[in-house]
């Protein structure tokens, strides 16, 4: 996150692809061909699979915020635990750990046979010196205090006061404890972050550019990067290889190869995600992609920003009445072919505390006049000139952003400019470079509501990138996060959602669903809810 972790396919431009999809990938086939025939190296036998993508920005796990490097670095690094399919916690490189009775101690016990690409064991001050490099002020992460923030000491270290993490303690070369400031019963869930992951110090002092050539303990290591054309990843030796003989040896990604739907079409790749433009071609029961469609759902939120801090959305009325004019159901029907959910709130659907009784701020196209008559602008003649930031290229502005513009045209009179930004800077640097509004999204990074209120919408915090200040809505954040008893706790963050959405602290628009083609042959491969696949599990029937 967030960072700025949208996984979907949804948005069809490629500045929202690069923030929302985990790539197309594939079988590396003979030739281009409808019937793609799965081929292995002649010297070595190697299992090849073949994926669709663009190049990281970065492979550095302490500072990554986009989900297109995500993709990347969950192959290359891994780290204490990790999700399994079900979205429940397992052990990765610790086989077990303990809580204290008061929820503030974890204990960690690693396994023993964990190595670095390179062959050098992992051990538990690898994670001292991982999270400690992190949260140094020196390095720039943007994440470092969201999921690391709750251990005693990294306050400090952040703030450039000291250089050790006083809550980290290497008790041996196998055992870790952790003190956190208060007991959080989403703590381990951040810790499946890549901001947490460890590195190799002897890799991070090879140079300023050393994740170019990363030495992680994932599954895969990196062996080849030709920018803009190919990245290679090939297994991890020293990796447990033990879940699946049937693994890939080598992953292919190719990069900006052109539409990944027109490569699935022509047999040059085995997965794809769809598009709008292809929805009722592959949704069609007696078409020949019905069969391999598999619909996702997501964790995952697009929603339209306000500058709380400038002019006209320092007024909640102007942010109710700019959301009250747009016609949601409409765009969701006409633009996305109902391929989107329509969102009121901010948790999407599945997501645990989500609340099904919430009030959202419905579409009243009178009730927004009088609201801005109401404000302190007192008419529409009266606001300042409006611009949305957003990420991309060569002008493209997404189709459904078009006609939310032309609805504020017709039903308040307003005009609406569109700047885009760089997406790399769009990305990192949207919270000093954000005009009036921004298009932004998120998905979860772990399945709690924390995740999206308090991380997007508590004050100070560094992806809240409105600037929305509300100090009810923090001190329900923060009783929320004390409290042990699951219902009473999600009962808190549904009573910060709903003045969040009262308050029109941004604009909700839909949650997503992902729309993937999968060739028959690939096996093992799952997205979890927050959109990303386990490419250690993926074989060749």
């Amino acid at each position: 996150m967030k960072k700025f972790r949208l996984v979907n396919i949804w948005i069809i431009y490629v500045f929202l692809l690069m923030l929302l999809c985990l790539p197309g990938c594939n079988i590396e086939t003979n030739q281009a061909t409808t019937t793609p025939v799965n081929k292995f190296t002649n010297s070595t036998k190697e299992k090849v699979l073949n994926l669709h993508n663009i190049d990281p920005y970065s492979l550095d796990p302490a500072t990554i915020g986009d989900a297109t490097s995500m993709s990347y670095v969950l192959q290359i690094f891994n780290g204490l635990v990790r999700f399994d399919n079900n979205m429940e916690i397992v052990p990765d490189i610790a086989v077990d750990w303990n809580i204290s009775e008061d929820g503030k101690v974890y204990t960690f016990y690693l396994r023993e046979d964990v190595r670095f690409h390179s062959g050098k064991q992992v051990k538990a001050a690898d994670f001292k010196y991982s999270w400690e490099r992190a949260c140094n002020p020196a390095i720039g992460s943007q994440t470092a205090a969201i999921y690391l923030g709750d251990i005693v000491g990294t306050s400090e270290v952040i703030a450039g006061e000291k250089e050790n993490i006083s809550g980290v303690e290497v008790v041996n070369d196998a055992t870790l404890r952790l003190t956190i400031k208060e007991a959080k019963s989403y703590f381990l869930y951040k810790l499946t972050y890549a901001t947490t992951f460890v590195v190799n110090e002897e890799n991070v002092d090879s140079g300023i550019d050393w994740w170019r050539n990363p030495d992680g303990s994932g599954p895969f290591k990196l062996k080849q990067w030709d920018k803009n054309s190919l990245l290679v990843l090939e297994r991890n030796k020293y990796f447990d290889q033990t879940s699946n003989i049937h693994n890939v040896d080598i992953i292919k990604f190719h990069l900006w190869t052109g539409r990944s739907m027109d490569l699935y079409e022509t047999g040059e790749i085995d997965i794809t995600q769809v598009g709008v433009d292809y929805i009722d071609k592959v949704t069609d029961p007696n078409g020949i992609f019905f069969d391999q469609l598999k619909v996702i759902p997501e964790l995952s939120l697009v929603y339209l920003g306000f500058n709380c801090q400038k002019a006209p959305f320092d007024d909640v009325n102007i942010r109710r009445a700019f959301s009250m004019a747009i016609n949601k159901d409409k765009l969701v029907s006409l633009v996305y072919k109902d391929t989107m959910i329509q969102a009121d709130g901010i948790l999407p659907p599945g997501i645990p505390g989500y609340n099904n009784y919430l009030i959202g701020i419905e579409y009243n196209n009178e009730l927004a006049h009088e609201l801005i008559a109401k404000s302190k602008y007192g008419s529409v003649f009266n606001l300042p000139q409006i611009t949305i930031t957003i990420g991309g290229w060569g002008a493209l502005i997404p189709s459904e952003l078009e006609a939310i513009v032309e609805e504020w045209r017709i039903n308040l009179g307003v005009e609406v400019d569109v700047r885009q930004l760089e997406p790399e800077v769009f990305l990192y640097e949207l919270k000093k470079e954000k005009d009036e509004m921004y298009y932004w999204g998120w998905s979860a990074d772990y399945p709690h509501p924390q995740n999206f209120l308090e991380v997007l919408f508590a004050s100070g915090s560094d992806y809240n990138i409105g600037e929305y200040n509300n100090l009810k809505v923090d001190s329900l954040l923060q009783a929320a996060s004390r409290e042990q008893d699951k219902m009473e706790s999600f009962e808190l963050y549904q009573q910060a959602e709903q003045i969040i959405v009262s308050e029109a602290a941004c604009l909700p628009l839909w949650f997503g669903k992902s729309y993937m083609l999968i060739k028959p042959y690939v096996k093992g491969l799952n997205f979890d809810l927050l959109g990303y696949a386990n490419l250690n599990d993926v074989f060749i029937e």
